[in-house]
């Protein structure tokens, strides 16, 4: 079945068929059907609760002791209304193993090489799951800036290219750090267009109310418009660019937008803002298509807009690496 609005996790475990330890469990921030290659990950997980985690690690155990595995293996769970699913399982490596050994220290792929070599955990001093207690964002590097026209909605197809990694002691300074290595920095300031479908006019009136209380100014076509303002938020109202409007096409070309969050639904919306979405790539204006990702830009701008972030060696942040 599809889940709707489900959060996606991963996790990555090494066995020795014997002993299975965690590397790591790593929550998207982008829900469920959105590829794991194309979604930002944070690493520990940052909504979920302790019951949640403890679930996962009991059937990551247990898929671990099923399978035999003698190795590395990658487990993707979705979760909706405190129901943990599990979404495929893989006794290999997968391309979260780097992001991990960075988070926690740990290098998995050579941990994982002795095993197979005849090493068991025990001999390599690994039995048990790391949590630091830094924040660590994993973002994905999208090509679409180099491709003109393409739409950027993330989907189940993958479309990244490579990726990048923010740290810090905060969810909200490593994100914003992680969308700066992936040349999407976020502004501090300006103005804002915000166009969602229906279902997120609700969860987007937070987010709209912290940018504002930032300072930011907002744009809306008529529908988000008016479900900003009774709110209480200012808004100022524009057409779609179906209708003929082209009011957001030329404030893009003025660079006189700093965001865009745009969550489109139906063939005709995705219509009417791909040309917009494809426009702001080429401009390097962030431009945010899920209602999550909004949530988690709102958060870094809000901790970048307190004050500068540090500069520090990742071995620093590995010293405060802990035993669970």
């Amino acid at each position: 079945k599809f889940l709707e609005d489900a959060i996606e996790v991963d996790v990555d475990a090494v066995s020795d068929g014997n002993i299975t330890v965690i590397g790591g469990i790593m929550e998207h921030i982008e829900e469920a059907g959105v590829h794991s290659g194309d979604s930002a990950c944070v690493l520990p997980t940052y909504t979920l609760g302790e019951k949640i985690r403890d679930k996962i690690r009991e059937y990551t155990y247990a898929l671990s002791k099923g399978l035999k595995v003698k190795g590395l293996m990658n487990i993707q769970y979705a979760i909706k209304n405190q129901t943990v699913f599990v979404l495929e399982a893989n006794p290999r490596a997968s391309r979260t193993i780097p992001f991990v050994s960075k988070a926690t220290g740990v290098p998995l792929a050579k941990v994982a090489a002795s095993i197979m070599a005849g090493e068991t955990l025990n001999n390599l001093n690994f039995t048990k799951e790391k949590i630091p207690e830094h924040i660590s964002v994993k973002e994905s590097v999208l090509p679409f800036s180099r491709f003109s026209g393409v739409d950027i909605l993330l989907g189940p197809e993958m479309k990244s290219t490579g990726e990048v990694m923010g740290i810090d002691y905060s969810f909200g300074m490593a994100f914003y750090k992680s969308q700066l290595s992936a040349s999407q920095a976020l502004p501090r300031k300006g103005t804002v267009f915000i166009s969602v479908r229906n279902k997120d006019k609700r969860n987007i009136i937070t987010i709209a109310k912290k940018l504002t209380a930032m300072g930011f100014k907002i744009i809306a076509t008529e529908g988000t418009s008016k479900a900003l303002r009774s709110n209480d938020i200012e808004a100022k109202t524009v057409g779609k660019i179906v209708e003929g409007d082209r009011e957001i096409p030329r404030l893009i070309k003025k660079s006189a937008l700093q965001l865009i969050i745009n969550t489109p639904t139906g063939s005709e919306s995705r219509s009417d803002m791909k040309s917009m979405r494809s426009l702001a790539v080429m401009h390097s204006i962030p431009c945010i298509t899920t209602i999550q990702g909004a949530r988690a830009a709102a958060a870094g701008i809000e901790t970048i807009t307190k004050g500068d972030f540090d500069i520090k060696p990742i071995q620093e942040y590995i010293k405060g690496v802990k035993d669970a």
